[in-house]
């Protein structure tokens, strides 16, 4: 059995805009949206995913918005920044003025760990990253989103490197390399560079050791929870057996249809979780038209009268089409 985890599966973040979300990924940073659906543990708030061309794993980053819920502070005991992939170096300066002209905030080109990155944010002040890829050996990038307005080259090719910023370094040190099984691999100034598996910019966290800020608090802007991959249910099921061992505060099983979890409080205030590969976001909808109407797993059709009530109308109608 195939117990070790893969790298990055997914990270879920909070906005305060679904319609905007929607507009920044798939028309500035040229992301599909593969599935829009609803928070499985609150059907009042859609939760959307954004992927490569398949809805690869690792390849997505998803947002819920709560309704009225305030704007998260950040700090200390968080997911502070998302990483997406790119090709090359050259990349980047096509993100840099790319970004510059649609008047989006972010800091120049730089460096860390070897590897070149470009530092920016969003309209809820989310914090993120572009990386290149031109050093990188490990985890294989997605496939470009064939209708973006990006060209293929300059594309955006999954998720890269996650930024934790803790106090307690060495509990979360533990909890990445004791039980998870992440190996350190770097260091630079507070920034400690762990990888996983094949390893690379798809398999890697970097724990942020910050004694000297407040506490982050919840809410848009802000990060919600980390995925990690396993390859399926069986592996799933070896870490819940783990992690109940060593007595995380855990969900157990969950099944949300078109993967299986489990959540785990990974050091305070910070949720990871651990997500099957499959069986995925194709499961009740075809490739042609994923993301156009709101898509419910078989356990939440018979309520879809009721959610259709309490969601807001979105249109996504146009999430195929060849963005300009």
């Amino acid at each position: 059995m195939d117990t070790q985890i893969r790298g990055l599966h997914h990270v879920t973040a909070m906005t305060s805009s679904a319609e905007k979300i929607y507009h920044f990924f798939t028309d500035i940073l040229g992301l599909r949206l593969i599935k829009k659906t609803v928070n499985q543990d609150d059907i009042e708030t859609y939760h959307l995913y954004f992927t490569d061309d398949l809805g690869s794993p690792g390849t997505d980053m998803t947002f819920f918005d709560f309704p009225n819920i305030p704007q998260g502070k950040k700090g200390t005991n968080s997911i502070s920044r998302v990483s997406f992939r790119v090709k090359n170096d050259l990349a980047l300066h096509y993100w840099n003025s790319r970004l510059t002209e649609f008047n989006i905030e972010h800091g120049p080109i730089q460096e860390r760990f070897g590897k070149k990155h470009l530092e920016f944010s969003d309209f809820d002040n989310q914090w993120y990253q572009l990386i290149s890829d031109e050093k990188n050996i490990g985890v294989a990038g997605g496939v470009p989103w064939k209708n973006s307005n990006i060209p293929s080259d300059y594309a955006i090719i999954g998720l890269g490197p996650v930024f934790v910023t803790v106090k307690d370094f060495d509990f979360s040190k533990m909890v990445l390399t004791e039980v998870l099984e992440f190996r350190q691999t770097a260091q630079e100034a507070a920034f400690y560079q762990f990888e996983i598996a094949e390893g690379g910019n798809g398999a890697t966290i970097i724990l942020e050791h910050r004694e000297d800020l407040p506490a982050a608090e919840e809410g848009f802007g802000n990060v919600h929870h980390l995925a990690l991959r396993v390859a399926d249910k069986a592996a799933l099921e070896f870490w819940i057996k783990k992690i109940n061992q060593l007595k995380f505060p855990n969900s157990g099983f969950v099944d949300r249809f078109y993967f299986a979890s489990e959540y785990f409080i990974a050091s305070p205030n910070v949720l990871f979780e651990l997500a099957t590969d499959g069986p995925g976001f194709l499961e009740d909808e075809t490739y042609e038209h994923a993301g156009e109407i709101l898509s419910l797993p078989p356990a939440f059709e018979n309520k879809r009268a009721e959610i259709e009530d309490y969601v807001r109308p979105f249109d996504t109608s146009d999430a195929n089409q060849k963005r300009i």
